[in-house]
């Protein structure tokens, strides 16, 4: 009986860059499929919110698709979230900022696309939630909605012309989903 070789998250990132995304799960590579334009454009938005707020205000890092955060080890799990905010205080330090990161985030944000299934979105969301990770935003292009997701706290679905606020982990951060959705 011939077995894989499972790949670690160092054999991850020596990989060559080829334009791909990939996430490595219990040690077995996955290829992301791309986003859709729409889906691309929606989550830049959020991007460019998040960061200009936590930029100004020096909160901490938010951390663009193309990252890696590793969740596990022996055989390794590395997720690549659309969007990821870690408080300052959590920042991993500068030594070990050139490998995937070891620290569940603060906020993620998943923008679905077409080819996400519902099932799989929800799988990844509770696994982020098993890692630790406080508030998850999953973004809906097609319903124009978001669902917010925090530990202990029933989901929380805003449609147009509900405003996503930071809560208590960005406190002031606010955004007009008409804006998000335009």
């Amino acid at each position: 009986m011939a077995t894989t070789k499972l790949m670690t998250a160092d054999d991850l990132l020596a990989m060559p860059d080829d334009g791909r995304r990939w996430e490595l799960d219990r040690g077995v590579l996955r290829e992301m499929n791309p986003s859709s334009y729409r889906s691309s454009k929606i989550a830049g938005r959020v991007f460019a919110a998040l960061n200009a707020f936590i930029e100004a205000r020096r909160l901490g890092d938010v951390i663009p698709p193309e990252s890696g955060f590793r969740f596990e080890r022996d055989p390794d799990v590395v997720l690549s979230p659309d969007g990821a905010f870690i408080r300052a205080d959590r920042v991993p330090p500068d030594d070990a900022q050139d490998r995937f990161a070891e620290v569940a985030p603060d906020l993620v944000v998943e923008v679905n696309s077409p080819t996400d299934r519902p099932g799989d979105v929800r799988t990844k969301v509770e696994r982020y939630l098993g890692y630790g990770v406080a508030e998850i935003w999953v973004v809906d292009p097609p319903s124009r909605s978001v669902t917010r997701f925090r530990q202990g706290d029933d989901p929380l679905i805003l449609r147009e012309p509900d405003v996503l606020d930071g809560g208590d982990l960005l406190p002031g951060f606010r955004l007009e989903l008409t804006d998000l959705f335009r």
